[in-house]
């Protein structure tokens, strides 16, 4: 498997291309959400590789983007999310475009977290990129109380993943059902509960303290409100994970961003309506 090293982290990635052309193509690149991995992200490449060369990869500490030991810390997650922060990711992304000389504008598609770090990249590095996707993200109200038993809830989620789960039958059905509204193959539940499960412990814990946070509350908006690049933003109609209510206040911050709202899909609408999805992008790409 091709890994490389960005900021000290080894990084898996794989690309996406056409196999009946060899002609260079426009760069999409894909970013995942919490928990998961690129994996998720594979049909959708597959689907767009006719017009794009689509860059897959782990973010740090998620799915086949292990932490080593050295690289990890042991210290509590209030002590560790400096090394979590979303602006840290973002410039992952950045030193990752360098490091595979990728000089010229990409196309950038993020799902959730994903899609929060993806934001902070294009206001950072505007140059770098065309146009993007973000699907399921907004922005949300702090609630002092909430956030702190969302973050006590999460801990002991986090700290409650032994690998014997995954050999439960329908536990992966189980484990992805609140993130639908409609189903998903069984290879692909399978594969949510298998990256979750392999999450890193400090990573995954660290970037529920930095992407639920009181700063992501006063962050996000303005960073909605100064993108300068064309964003379509794409929301699950019943979405529990970052409700369409978020989505459509962030969209409305900004002439830049074009909201799209898809009937009958939670925080996977890629997944739970792909020809509707792979609609509204391709509509959205011009292709």
């Amino acid at each position: 498997m091709p890994y490389i090293k960005v900021q000290g982290i080894d990084h898996y990635y794989e690309w996406v291309r056409s196999a009946s052309s060899s002609t260079p193509k426009p760069i999409m690149v894909f970013l995942h959400g919490w928990g998961g991995s690129a994996r998720y992200w594979q049909s959708t490449a597959e689907a767009l590789a006719n017009h794009f060369d689509c860059l897959l990869y782990d973010m740090r500490g998620f799915g086949r983007s292990k932490l080593s030991p050295a690289s990890a810390g042991s210290g509590t997650a209030s002590d560790q999310t400096s090394d979590y922060e979303l602006e840290i990711y973002a410039e992952d992304l950045n030193q990752l475009l360098d490091i595979l000389e990728l000089s010229q504008p990409v196309y950038i598609n993020a799902h959730s977290m994903g899609a929060s770090i993806a934001t902070l990249f294009l206001n950072r590095y505007p140059d770098r990129v065309e146009r993007a996707i973000l699907t399921c993200n907004g922005i949300f109200e702090y609630d002092e109380k909430a956030f702190t038993a969302f973050h006590k809830w999460g801990a002991q989620v986090v700290k409650f993943r032994p690998a014997w789960l995954k050999q439960i039958p329908l536990m992966h059905r189980l484990f992805i059902a609140r993130f639908l509204h409609r189903p998903v193959s069984p290879e692909m539940s399978q594969a949510f509960l298998e990256d979750y499960l392999m999450a890193d412990y400090e990573a995954a814990l660290g970037t529920i303290f930095t992407s639920v946070s009181k700063k992501a509350t006063e962050v996000m908006p303005e960073e909605f409100a100064r993108l300068k690049v064309p964003v379509l933003l794409v929301a699950g109609e019943y979405d529990r994970i970052i409700p369409a209510a978020g989505a459509r206040k962030a969209a409305a911050l900004n002439h830049q961003v074009k909201y799209v709202e898809i009937p009958k899909t939670a925080h996977f609408p890629m997944l739970e309506d792909f020809p509707t999805y792979l609609q509204e992008v391709s509509d959205f790409l011009g292709i």
